[in-house]
């Protein structure tokens, strides 16, 4: 496993800081706390998140600067030092029509293998390719220039022969950049007519994502436009130090299960600067997820940006340290959500929303512990994916439900320790929006429109004495 550079380690010290930034207030001693400790408080976090956006920026979390030295990001100007290994010269076509899948292969095995390479796929040119594994480990720090167009084929017959749920995996390779400003093509449209949830008479079965990045450290993901892709467009899965920025991503409204981008049992994930636009899910966090950023994203159409779904099947969930900040949210069918499935078990907790804008979005807050998306009604069990110690604060604009503010919480699991802070949402028309409480406790601050419906949680808010809690991750890098 690669070992991190000083400026790598100081910069995710700097981060898991950051995430740990919540003050959590479990049980207040009366009042719920004096005016100046309160102030303190919401000092020292806003510190501590300026921290996090400064050192996130476009200089780079996890790699020592964005462009390698003589390289520009989106050109075909590379350093001198490096290997460049072109697809073109193991016979690729780029006709839209042959099948490059080989050329691919090889030109991916000397690249890895080689010194210090840019695997590239030139701009001017389509390529088509059935499904790829781009594997490491590889002998030094690669850099794949997406330049071109990839497609994927029409048929999905090709991926029941071969048996495959992806269709471009990135697997075990540390110190990677992927960019180039080229297009990656999945060709979803068949899959989505194949769909269950389009033809209700077929059969459930799932798609291939179209891009897959798997236990792969310090990653670095930019400059790419991905549309149309079977499912899911962009997944991450056990990774560990992972910045993704300016992306475009993109699907039609109608298309489902595709997913933006989505994270899975990985610490340290940046999305930022981005545009995404989906039949699902903006942006998709779910189990053994820590430390995870999303800023400075354009979401809509699409289903918002989810934690989960969490706890399907009775399983254990696991989620920490989630900061979403500076986001635009705009014709989606749900704005920040939380969903869980009744019988899970586990927890979603630190998780902060901030400075968020909404148009026309339904529901734009929600917390749903009884979500259910399974055609036939699902049972009511006790047991549940506790949520606790989530804050929203400035979060403004309109809603296309009456239900600006919706927390559906379990009866036996209530959620916990949830504020409200700056909240303005009205309806698209311009009348108030109402709230909607099930077994929460929480408490609001400042101007919040809706009125929150904390106010009969108030009496035990008032008892007991005042405690911190500040997340510890409980996975290492080593644990990968």
């Amino acid at each position: 496993m690669t070992r991190m550079n000083g400026r790598k380690m100081g910069a995710i010290r700097v981060l898991q800081k950051a995430i740990s930034f919540f003050l959590i207030v479990a049980q207040y001693s009366t009042p719920i706390c004096s005016s100046s400790e309160m102030d303190q408080t919401l000092e020292s976090m806003d510190q501590t998140l300026e921290s996090i956006t400064t050192s996130s920026s476009h200089s780079g979390i996890y790699r020592s600067g964005l462009k390698e030295p003589g390289m520009e990001i989106g050109s075909d100007t590379f350093d001198p030092d490096r290997i460049v290994v072109s697809v073109d010269d193991f016979g690729a076509v780029g006709d839209g029509y042959t099948d490059d899948t080989e050329a691919f292969k090889d030109a991916w095995n000397e690249a890895c293998s080689s010194g210090p390479s840019i695997l590239l796929v030139p701009r001017g040119k389509v390529y088509l390719v059935t499904p790829l594994n781009f594997s490491g480990p590889c002998q030094y720090q690669l850099t794949v220039q997406i330049s071109g167009t990839i497609i994927a084929p029409e048929d999905p017959s090709v991926w029941h022969d071969l048996k495959s749920n992806y269709w471009l995996l990135f697997h075990r390779i540390n110190d990677l950049t992927i960019g180039g400003g080229g297009l990656i093509y999945g060709s979803g449209e068949n899959w989505w007519a194949a769909s269950c949830k389009i033809n209700k008479t077929n059969p459930c079965r799932s798609a291939p994502t179209a891009v897959t990045f798997e236990s792969n450290n310090d990653l670095l993901v930019r400059n790419l436009n991905v549309k149309n892709s079977q499912q899911i467009h962009i997944t991450f899965k056990n990774c560990f130090g992972v910045e993704a920025s300016n992306l475009v991503v993109t699907a039609p409204e109608h298309s489902p299960n595709t997913d933006g981008i989505h994270i899975t049992a990985s610490t340290f994930v940046v999305v930022q600067n981005s545009v995404i636009g989906t039949g699902d899910d903006c942006v998709s966090i779910v189990s053994d997820s820590f430390d995870i950023v999303i800023q400075n994203v354009n979401c809509g159409p699409g289903h918002g940006i989810s934690i989960g779904s969490l706890g399907k099947g009775k399983s254990e969930a696991r989620v920490a340290g989630v900061l979403v900040d500076r986001v635009f949210l705009h014709d989606t069918t749900n704005g920040l959500r939380i969903k869980t499935w009744q019988g899970g078990s586990g927890f979603a907790q630190a998780i902060k929303y901030q400075n968020v804008y909404m148009r026309n979005v339904s529901y734009p807050i929600i917390i749903d512990q009884y979500y259910c998306d399974s055609p036939k009604s699902c049972k009511n069990q006790t047991s549940a994916v506790e949520v606790s110690d989530v804050w929203y604060d400035n979060i403004s604009g309109t809603s296309a439900t009456d239900e600006a503010i919706r927390f559906a919480c379990s009866d036996s699991v209530p959620c916990k320790n949830i504020l409200l802070r700056n909240i303005d949402l009205r309806l698209t028309s311009g009348d108030a929006a109402a709230s909607f409480c099930e077994s929460v406790m929480g408490f609001s601050l400042g101007s919040v429109t809706p009125s929150s419906c904390f106010e009969d949680w108030a009496a035990e808010f008032h008892q007991g004495e005042g405690t911190i809690v500040q997340v510890v991750n409980p996975r290492s890098k080593d644990e990968l």
